[in-house]
């Protein structure tokens, strides 16, 4: 426990140094009101989906994965507001709506080596999921594989601060690659959360770090390498009792990506989760360890093909109890990431008494 304080402690007096030369910076700058108007985006996820396990049709249904209203406004040239409305399908067929992202984001000058920094406060994206969900645009498909594993969660209340490192990528990349998180030399993020995610109140008063630094290690030579660390320290989210599991987690992914094709492949090893379900008789956090590789050629303008492979153990003290998952899909892009995607996702696991789980899927991703 008090490791855990003092790690704490440290890592806050990181983020107020972070925070004092942007905030002095912006400080001495004019207030400029911003008229430009609200911004609004719709983001649904439509699909047609069979399961089958043992030789049985289990599941044979439409439905709507997920449904994302999103409005955005420049308040001034320093500060904006977001919000984004959550719609999704529970296992009873109910539509059910909550808010996903409630946070102002305060918006700095550059300064030094920091580039287009930022500061999201409130119900905000966490370190990580945004950075590799504009990588893997296939959130349509499923969510990604630390989160599909159940270690973390998307968003959550508190504050993050981010930045790009040492400048932009030129137009070109920016056009023809990717333009989100186009550092010239990586991009950075830290933050500090309640830790149960967006969906759950906080159980306990401690409070939750993660972080993300990415690199991009020879720029110049292959713009669309990167090198990425994601750091989870904290607790698991439950009630204070005699022992509260430990939420400990390192994680790190090497990705390329240039305007054919995109790769990552990425290793995670730790204990506990946010939920702080993830534990043993004693109520200690286990160990858990996985690994993810993930692959899209873009065959044309329009079509895409992807391959993605998963990996994960959330005991390595118990043998055969890994979890393993293959998918592969075919989309076409309509235009503006409109995107029809038939994939194939087959789950098996090292305990042979558990069925085989495959899924054939037909979604529809509507980006307005």
């Amino acid at each position: 426990m008090r490791q855990s304080s003092f790690r704490i402690t440290i890592l806050n007096y990181i983020l107020s140094f972070l925070l004092i030369p942007f905030t002095y910076h912006t400080i001495l700058s004019e207030d400029k009101i911003v008229k430009d108007d609200f911004k609004f985006n719709v983001l649904s996820y439509l699909s047609y989906q069979a399961e089958l396990s043992n030789g049985e049709l289990k599941n044979n249904q439409f439905m709507e994965n997920r449904a994302y209203l999103t409005v955005k406004k420049n308040i001034f040239d320093w500060l904006g507001y977001r919000t984004t409305i959550d719609a999704y399908q529970d296992v009873n067929g109910n539509i059910l709506v909550r808010f996903k992202y409630i946070y102002a984001n305060f918006k700095f000058n550059d300064f030094g080596f920091f580039t287009k920094p930022n500061i999201e406060f409130g119900q905000v994206h966490t370190a990580w999921l945004d950075f590799e969900e504009h990588l893997n645009y296939y959130r349509m498909q499923g969510t990604m594989f630390m989160e599909r594993a159940g270690l973390f969660n998307s968003a959550d209340f508190g504050v993050t601060a981010s930045t790009l490192l040492g400048g932009e990528m030129n137009d070109e990349y920016k056009k023809t690659v990717n333009k989100e998180y186009a550092g010239k030399f990586g991009s950075f993020a830290l933050g500090i959360y309640n830790g149960g995610g967006y969906s759950a109140i906080e159980s306990n008063k401690g409070k939750t770090i993660q972080t993300r630094l990415t690199i991009r290690p020879v720029a110049e030579i292959l713009p669309g390498l990167q090198l990425s660390y994601h750091g989870i320290f904290g607790q698991g989210n439950i009630a204070k009792g005699d022992t509260v599991p430990d939420w400990v987690m390192n994680a790190g992914m090497l990705s390329f990506e240039n305007q054919y094709f995109t790769f990552t492949g990425q290793f995670e090893s730790g204990k506990g989760n946010f939920k702080g379900n993830f534990i043993d008789s004693k109520n200690e956090a286990i160990k858990n360890q996985g690994y993810s590789v993930f692959a899209e050629g873009k065959l044309s303008e329009n079509f895409r093909v992807i391959g993605r492979y998963d990996h994960f153990d959330p005991n390595t003290d118990k043998d055969k109890d890994a979890d393993n998952r293959v998918i592969i899909g075919l989309g076409y892009n309509f235009g503006n990431d409109n995107i029809l995607l038939l994939d194939f996702d087959k789950r098996f696991f090292e305990d042979k008494s558990k069925a085989d789980v495959n899924i054939a899927k037909l979604t529809m991703q509507v980006n307005i």
